[in-house]
């Protein structure tokens, strides 16, 4: 089998503004498939932003940022998205990007969502949403259901000439959104259905605690001891070691892939100082240590992971000269094990064969499973606010004779 050539988009949104995010994501895409690329990976809401205010302000400060989120949210058939799934069809490749999904039922209902883009149309193969916001994101989405829980055959695309985007055809591809990585439940649902390439999402960061090493200038200039024996031992006001974004990651996704067998393709946010300032600006308490926090908040990274967990090495393609104007033909491979703290484009060429060998130690979802001692049942309906159970519509003649009817009984 020809190894695939995937790509992960390490990059920051235009915060907060779809239409400028969604060109950012097609310059990506054009540029990915020009390097060979047969599938293209987003971060995790990447289309408009991840709400990270929800993190270190009260919620009675985000309103503001809530509507904006709740405006520049997209459709999964809005403009934005058919304008990646024209891109998707006229390079023959795959999209995988993650989206706030606005709904029309509901003004304020939003969702954390996963699109998987491809075929030789273009189409939506998986829409995917999350099943459960995680923590604070509670604050901006609601709850997702098991509809998204698919492994899709990626489809052909014939109008694609990279030898990449051809060998895509067949292998299996499955998704889960940050925490849902921790579901054992969920992850079980996709290597059931034979699932060889996995792609989790992330965040840029995911602060939980504001960093010891950030002080409030506030609080300092006012008087206000900041220091540790301000605080009980148990009650730090918030401060300490902050969750570990790298490791907590690549934990889960590895863990994912030893089990299945399969690749993984961990794709990370990147956080700009546009998003720091807006996510900063108003805050009530102190605008600067909001700065601060999050720029003193691990990153997570982007890295592709092999069906033992180990990392891959992937590439990064640099212009051969960066001090000169060079064309395209000048850019040359650097080898990359993972990007976090610039922004680009991480590329791997995975060969699916490696999925088979680690089959025969543990094959958790057939020969090495007891399926006479588990089950497990998936629901995979998507929930709708009401169902309407109108009665099928009649003929005006039946209708008319139903009536003439009705008459006669009632003068009887």
């Amino acid at each position: 089998m020809t190894p695939i050539r995937v790509a992960a988009c390490h990059l920051a949104p235009v915060f907060l503004d779809a239409a400028a995010t969604t060109r950012k994501a097609l310059d990506a895409i054009h540029t990915a498939a020009r390097h060979g690329a047969g599938l293209v990976v987003f971060p995790e809401t990447y289309i408009p932003a991840f709400p990270l205010w929800s993190a270190l302000r009260a919620p009675y400060e985000n309103h503001d940022l809530f509507r904006r989120m709740a405006r520049e949210s997209v459709f999964a058939d809005g403009d934005e998205i058919k304008s990646i799934q024209h891109a998707a069809k006229e390079l023959g490749i795959a999209v995988s990007i993650g989206i706030s999904e606005k709904v029309r039922y509901s003004s304020a209902t939003l969702f954390n969502a996963n699109l998987l883009i491809g075929g030789p149309d273009g189409r939506v193969l998986n829409h995917h949403r999350k099943l459960m916001p995680t923590f604070f994101e509670k604050l901006t989405w609601a709850h997702g259901d098991g509809h998204g829980l698919r492994v899709v055959d990626l489809p052909s695309s014939p109008s694609s000439s990279s030898s990449s985007s051809q060998s895509l055809s067949g292998v299996k591809v499955g998704n889960l959104i940050c925490g849902e990585n921790t579901n054992p439940l969920a992850r079980y649902a996709l290597m059931s259905q034979g699932e060889q390439l996995h792609i989790s999402t992330w965040p840029a960061t995911w602060p939980t605690r504001i960093p010891e090493s950030v002080t409030d200038q506030k609080q300092e200039d006012e008087g206000i001891e900041t220091a540790p024996t301000a605080t009980t031992a148990k009650n730090k006001g918030g401060r300490g070691r902050n969750y570990d974004n790298v490791a907590a990651n690549r934990t889960r996704a590895a863990a994912h892939c030893f089990e299945a067998k399969c690749f993984g393709v961990l794709c990370s946010g990147f956080l700009d100082e546009r998003a720091i300032e807006i996510v900063s600006e108003g805050a009530a308490a102190s605008p600067q240590l909001v700065r601060d926090a999050l720029r003193a908040s691990p990153r997570g990274v982007t890295m592709f992971l092999d069906p033992t967990g180990a990392a891959v090495a992937g590439f990064t393609m640099r212009k051969a000269d960066a001090g000169g104007r060079v064309g395209e033909e000048e850019e040359q491979q650097q080898s990359v094990d993972y990007l976090q703290n610039e922004e680009g484009i991480l590329f791997a060429d995975l060969d699916m064969e490696e999925c088979v060998e680690g089959k025969q130690y543990h094959d958790v979802v057939g020969g090495y499973q007891r399926h006479d001692v588990f089950q497990l049942s998936v629901r995979r309906e998507r929930e709708r606010p009401v169902r309407f159970l109108d009665p099928p519509e009649v003929p005006d003649r039946v209708q008319a004779t139903a009536a003439g009817a009705s008459a006669v009984d009632e003068a009887q």
